[in-house]
């Protein structure tokens, strides 16, 4: 009993490494990763290439489906090609397969040490992040000392070997059982080397082995199409195409497992070996199959997985994609867009009041107040999903981003709001009574709104590119917009001072109305202090001198 507790332990500490590692290479070179990602992907050749250069870095084609899914989703690049990025990290992680096939473990104990020190030192920044890996690389490699000694005294039980035994007789029992476990540890990777531990040490048979190495590559293939199940359709499609791949290749070279073991045996004396090999080869054949029919296999998954009517209101894109919380860089960003999506529901409020002011128009005030919720849905969606992103995860830029975005859409949820007090005011008090604004009034409304417009239009630029010089400028409106304020107000008591009718009528409302317009344009420029503060544009104080207070 007890060696069985240190063999599951062992296995515990190699999914646990596997896991360091991807998520500490993924919080290092995230953003860089999808950079080098979306640069390379030009045809589909190059497309593979990159796919085994990144997958091989973060030992993860989960991670690397992820990712692309996520450039698919935001109509980056197209699902031919993404499926060529998932043949190449399928052959990554092959390939680091075969490099943790030897036996490395005295590097183990430098690689934690090494890693613990540089974690503790600086937590925080990216050598500590990369202390992270160093340490997950050092479990990886002692966890599979520790499997190899476990089931060294295991294999001495009789009942294990009848168990374990009993597996050869079924090939689907085998791959059924390899994509279970590939799934349960999350990690196709971990199991494939485990596997080739496990044969090494004559526990089980090398026939059952390579049935086990066949259901971990079914089990990757699941693994993704499972974490993203809740993600947008163009989020689903590469997984799925990538399972699609896994499990031709499973149905063509299933039978030949005998073959390959009569010719590759005599020529790898290694049992572990020859189950790595076997699994770069079925990596490597399946691409060099199927790289010619990324565009065959991308109109099947369009078929089973058909786009939604972007017409329609609930078939439009959402861009908070769960998938992309492994990758807080790319979670940022999805983010970010789903925030312009809001400012996009926003401005369309703002630019409907003016109809209803001008038209009187009650069906539309009550279309654009119900957009209201929309926007409240939006910000609660936003800052949930961004109280998911680890905080921690993230550098001092995608920290300071992250910020941003909280504080652009509470605006944008505050704007909601006043718009839709206004849009009731102007039902209660001039639609529903038939007043009117004068015209030199409706004109200042007018004027006053159309800059707002502009300013909005000013500031989602802002947000979206961080421009300092834009800043600066939307700053500047904010005072500008202020002196419009006082002096249309003015103007307006010098029409009641004329007995205007209209003006009297209305005066309350207009007064209002501008005062409420002023807070929206402050909201606005409320975009700016983020981007000045952080470049350093922003004075400390804006009192001109410091105020004297009479203490007598």
């Amino acid at each position: 009993m007890k060696h069985l507790l240190n063999l599951l332990a062992a296995i515990a500490l190699l999914v646990w490494g596997t896991h360091l590692v991807r998520t500490g290479i993924l919080r290092v070179f995230g953003a860089n990763l999808r950079r080098i990602l979306a640069r390379s992907i030009s045809n589909r050749y190059t497309a593979a290439i990159s796919g085994i250069g990144v997958t091989a870095l973060v030992q993860s084609s989960t991670a690397t489906s992820l990712i692309v899914s996520s450039f698919v989703g935001q109509g980056l690049v197209a699902l031919p090609l993404a499926l060529a990025v998932m043949l190449g990290a399928d052959i990554g992680t092959s390939l680091m397969a075969v490099v943790f096939s030897f036996d490395l473990s005295w590097l183990s104990p430098l690689c934690i040490f090494t890693g613990v020190v540089l974690f503790i030192a600086r937590p925080e920044t990216g050598i500590g992040r990369f202390g992270r890996v160093l340490i997950g690389l050092g479990l990886m490699l002692l966890a599979l000392r520790l499997v190899r000694e476990s089931t060294e005294v295991l294999t001495q039980s009789p009942a294990i070997k009848v168990v374990l035994g009993s597996l050869g007789s079924d090939l689907l029992l085998e791959i059924t059982l390899g994509a279970f476990l590939a799934v349960v540890s999350y990690s196709s990777l971990a199991l494939v080397l485990l596997t080739a531990t496990l044969v090494s040490t004559g526990v089980i048979p090398i026939d059952v082995a390579l049935g086990l190495v066949l259901g971990a590559n079914l089990g990757s293939g699941l693994l993704a199409v499972i974490t993203t199940a809740r993600s947008a359709i163009e989020v689903r499609q590469v997984p799925m195409g990538n399972l699609i791949f896994k499990t031709l290749g499973i149905i063509v070279a299933a039978p030949f497992i005998g073959l390959w073991l009569r010719y590759a045996r005599p020529y790898v004396a290694d049992p572990a070996s020859v189950v790595v090999l076997f699994h770069l080869t079925f990596n490597l054949l399946v691409g060099l199959v199927f790289i010619g029919s990324t565009q065959v296999i991308a109109r099947w998954v369009e078929k089973l997985l058909p786009k939604p009517d972007k017409g329609r209101i609930n078939g439009r894109q959402h861009h908070l994609d769960p998938s992309a919380l492994a990758t807080p860089s790319l979670a940022i960003s999805c983010a970010a867009r789903e925030a312009l999506h809001q400012a996009d529901v926003v401005e369309t409020m703002l630019r409907g009041m003016l109809e209803v002011i001008s038209k009187d128009d009650l069906r539309l005030a009550g279309d654009l107040r119900k957009m209201d919720d929309t926007v409240d849905e939006l910000y609660s969606s936003i800052k949930y999903y961004l109280t998911k992103i680890s905080r921690e995860a993230l550098d001092e830029e995608e920290s300071r981003r992250w910020t941003d975005i909280i504080s652009f859409t509470i605006n944008m949820e505050q704007i909601g709001d006043i718009i839709e007090r206004v849009l009731i005011d102007i039902e209660d008090k001039k639609i529903k009574p038939g007043r009117h604004f004068s015209l030199a009034g409706m004109a200042e409304i007018t004027e006053l709104h159309e800059r707002l417009r502009d300013n909005l239009r000013l500031g989602m630029s802002v947000f979206l590119n961080g421009n300092v010089r834009d800043a600066q400028k939307l700053l500047e409106e904010k005072a500008r917009f202020r002196d419009l304020e006082r002096a249309y107000a003015s103007s307006h008591l010098s029409r009641l001072s004329a007995n205007t009718l209209q003006s009297q009528e209305t005066s309350s409302l207009h007064i209002d109305l501008i005062s409420d317009l002023k807070r929206i344009n402050s909201h606005i420029c409320s975009i700016a202090y983020p981007i000045l503060d952080s470049a350093g544009a922003l004075a400390p104080s804006r009192l001109r001198s410091p105020v004297l207070v009479d203490e007598s």
